[in-house]
């Protein structure tokens, strides 16, 4: 009898995982296991400054603990972009949050709630999920990808994340593929996330298609954003790729390309053999992949060519979710 109540209050417990992003905070309660039991999301309002993004994550995580006993609540996992101190739990110059330098997020969220709390660069806990419970279980070492607005990602090597002594290893999406090539946000030249993020694709995309239009043709992709080129978006592109249009087909063949280029530097200088790629854009058609492991297998040294893998991860959109919660789990 003792036992079967220590397995129902086991069964009980939960942790809260936080994933912040510069639109929307994503929070979730996930069970030991790994699964989300219910989850909620708010305006992230990252331009309004670090103080605003803090009460939004208090307001999430308030409206979800509400619906729980709290005594039941093992902590709280944040997931935030930006260089991540695991040490002291600060968070420095995440991208595209407004007026944000050095902030330490975890003291604030410890200081509103008394429990624990961690927190880790989001890349990192996507990494940290796919490595526990999705398509990195069999590895012992891969490099993860995230593949979305950015390029981002996490090292995993023996089962567990490397942060480097600074936390901030992993952001493969400032590998130069053209030391003279277009400014990237960070202000480095030529990074691989200036060419393949979505704002990128996007907008390449548009540029071919106005051309197209001079000519008096029309486009897959342009009946599915009816003409506005604004509405363009990778999902439409991988939509109107698997339709068929050429202008589709060959950006996102072209992106793979230029992604695996930026992951043999990478695969070469960590001698990895496997990488998961997750975001929004992982999920384009499979075409993609071929593109970016013939490119891969063209640029790796050749002794590191036995075994190389590209493959998607398996958590899609709940991996930063479950990967923060992990921080509190593990």
């Amino acid at each position: 009898m003792v036992e079967e109540k220590t397995t129902m209050i086991q069964k009980n417990k939960f942790a809260v995982g936080v994933d912040l992003g510069a639109t929307t905070v994503k929070v979730g309660i996930v069970s030991p296991v790994g699964g989300i039991i219910d989850q909620f999301s708010a305006d992230a309002k990252a331009g309004k400054g670090p103080v605003v993004v803090i009460q939004q994550i208090i307001f999430s995580v308030q409206e979800l603990l509400s619906r729980r006993k709290i005594s039941d609540c093992l902590g709280i996992g944040i997931g935030c972009p930006g260089v991540v101190s695991t040490f002291d739990g600060t968070v420095q110059h995440p991208p595209n949050f407004a007026n944000w330098t050095k902030v330490d997020v975890a003291k604030e969220i410890r200081r509103e709630f008394k429990i624990p709390v961690f927190i880790e660069n989001d890349a990192n806990c996507a990494a940290i999920a796919e490595a526990r419970y999705g398509a990195g279980i069999e590895f012992k070492d891969f490099l993860f990808v995230i593949w979305g607005t950015g390029v981002g990602g996490g090292i995993i090597l023996d089962r567990k994340i490397f942060r480097g002594p600074h936390g901030g290893a992993g952001e493969i999406g400032h590998i130069s593929i053209d030391y003279n090539g277009r400014q990237c946000n960070c202000g480095n030249f030529g990074c691989i996330e200036s060419y393949i993020g979505q704002r990128y694709l996007s907008q390449r995309t548009k540029e071919l298609l106005q051309a197209r239009v001079r000519d008096g043709s029309r486009s897959i992709l342009e009946t599915l954003v009816d003409g506005n080129y604004d509405k363009i978006e990778p999902v439409l592109i991988s939509q109107a790729a698997e339709q068929g249009d050429s202008i589709a087909i060959n950006i996102l063949t072209e992106a793979g390309e230029l992604l695996g280029s930026a992951l043999a530097s990478i695969l070469n200088v960590l001698d990895l053999r496997v990488v998961v790629i997750g975001g929004g854009i992982s999920a384009a058609p499979a075409f993609v992949y071929e593109s970016i492991i013939q490119s891969v297998r063209s640029r790796i040294l050749k002794p590191h060519k036995e075994g190389v893998r590209v493959i998607r991860a398996k958590l899609g959109n709940s991996a930063g979710l479950v990967g923060a919660a992990s921080l509190v789990l593990s």
